[in-house]
């Protein structure tokens, strides 16, 4: 990798952030040494490794989508703090716009 600066000014524009000129010298540095890092990281000979997705073994956790009996209408209202003919019961939140 070629040593490359990163135009912090030209970027914060982009963001249309004001930064100070101490901010821009700071995330210049930082910037920097993320590159100096990837720069390391490209020394490596990677030529037979095979590609990851993820660091650690992903299993599928999403149970099957089988239909199974759903509860009563009653057992669903059971815990409700209030309920009234067999519906929930929550407070009005939408006043009436007249």
């Amino acid at each position: 990798m070629e040593s490359t600066q990163i135009d912090v000014t030209y970027i914060a524009r982009l963001a249309k952030l004001n930064l100070t000129v101490e901010e821009t010298e700071r995330f210049s540095a930082d910037l920097n040494q993320v590159l100096d890092y990837v720069a390391q990281l490209e020394q490596w000979d990677t030529t037979d490794t095979a590609p990851m997705y993820h660091p650690l073994p992903v299993y599928d956790a999403v149970r099957s989508d089988c239909p199974e009996p759903s509860l009563s209408n009653d057992a669903a209202i059971a815990n409700a703090p209030a309920a009234e003919e067999g519906q929930f019961r929550v407070p009005k939140v939408v006043e009436s716009a007249h």
